[in-house]
């Protein structure tokens, strides 16, 4: 028998390769009025689909924006949030 290679099709760090927003059911939603933009839920965020920008509402202030082409609905960003600012709600 004769030794084969293996090689593997997938590779680390795709994920921004793959649209899995469809795979969700419920979606983060951020109320700006409680945020203090700590921006802990963007380090939590396994996919690195929260990104913190300027709010053109807010200005001068650093708020979460969510790119929901890639978040998965996981619900980290909501349990770590320390002001309770992010809400699961139904993604239909």
């Amino acid at each position: 028998m004769k030794n084969k290679k293996i090689t593997l099709v997938t590779k680390p760090n795709t994920a921004l390769n793959n649209k899995t927003g469809p795979w969700r059911n419920k979606k983060p939603e951020t109320d700006y009025n409680i945020c203090i933009g700590c921006s802990m839920c963007s380090k939590v965020c396994p996919e690195n689909c929260i990104e913190m920008k300027e709010n053109i509402n807010y200005p001068g202030k650093i708020k979460p924006v969510t790119d929901y082409d890639y978040c998965k609905g996981c619900a980290l960003c909501v349990k770590e949030c320390p002001v309770k600012a992010i809400k699961m709600v139904n993604d239909f």
